[in-house]
């Protein structure tokens, strides 16, 4: 295994880019076969449900977490995987490489036909993302980063938008399968959807990232998202220079839960209209 020395002498971590070019690579993989999976199950009774009725897990869900599950044990059996669909392998140890994935990102338009979906993989060491994956089953786009190396998609680098007028940005979000979240996610949109731009609200957390990383967005914002919705996402807006806040501490108001990544221009100007019409109350 290519290795490095970060600051701390005592413990070895592996080369970000080392863990890049993994996480392409099993997501590619995994990507064919969540092609392969949906052609048995849309349209067809093979659906159970999740959190709600509109949270689908599918047999695509399931096949593809077990492949990335294996692979990841074949190529680097010291790691831990936290998965969407079969939780944690454990508490990692300092240094410790925990893979944080989402076999499949966009699961309702996955089993509906849609192409907004796709395979994200993240590579954390010690709380900290420092390479990431999405690729998308349908396109093929292959979006990817690792810390202090940069974002590319299909080898381009991105860069975030540079505008620097909220009142004409494109902004995504999305909505929570909790009905309750999810009709104060409405309220708080339909009082800031005069004041931006536009809203574009695809179902798809990994890739309304990307789309900040190369600019097709101007910001995204969401509460309730969970790690490996954005953990090489928001590593690939990052790389490409956009502002993230991701859920944990509320040093803004927002509450615990939120997420903003936006243009470097557009971030403190986004937050502040969230707080002002009452994002902080969404929970």
């Amino acid at each position: 295994m290519d290795t490095h020395l970060w600051s701390d002498a005592a413990v070895e971590h592996p080369d970000p880019t080392v863990l890049e070019d993994l996480a392409v690579a099993v997501a590619a993989e995994t990507a064919a076969l969540a092609l392969e999976v949906r052609e048995r199950v849309v349209g067809r009774d093979r659906l159970d449900t999740k959190s709600s009725a509109t949270d689908v897990v599918t047999e695509g869900d399931t096949a593809c977490e077990a492949l990335v599950r294996e692979r990841l044990a074949a190529a680097r059996p010291d790691d831990l995987v936290l998965g969407e669909e079969g939780g944690t392998s454990g508490t990692p140890a300092p240094g410790q490489v925990r893979w944080v994935v989402d076999p499949i990102d966009g699961t309702v338009n996955y089993t509906h036909g849609l192409p907004w979906f796709s395979v994200s993989l993240g590579a954390e060491v010690d709380g900290q993302v420092v390479a990431g994956a999405v690729v998308e089953p349908v396109s093929g786009r292959v979006w990817r980063a690792a810390r202090g190396h940069g974002a590319h998609r299909d080898g381009e680098p991105l860069r975030v938008s540079s505008l620097e007028d909220l009142s004409l940005a494109v902004v995504g979000t999305g909505l929570g399968y909790d009905p309750g979240r999810r009709s104060r996610q409405a309220a708080v949109l339909a009082r800031i959807a005069a004041r931006i731009g536009d809203v574009r609200r695809t179902g798809c957390a990994s890739l309304d990232l990307c789309a900040v990383a190369a600019g097709w967005l101007d910001g995204f914002y969401e509460h309730g998202l969970h790690p490996w919705d954005h953990a090489a996402g928001g590593l690939i807006a990052q790389e490409a220079g956009a502002v993230v806040r991701l859920p944990g501490a509320d040093p803004d108001g927002l509450g615990e839960a939120a997420t903003v990544v936006a243009a470097p221009a557009l971030a403190g100007p986004l937050t502040a209209l969230l707080v002002a019409e009452g994002a902080g109350g969404i929970g």
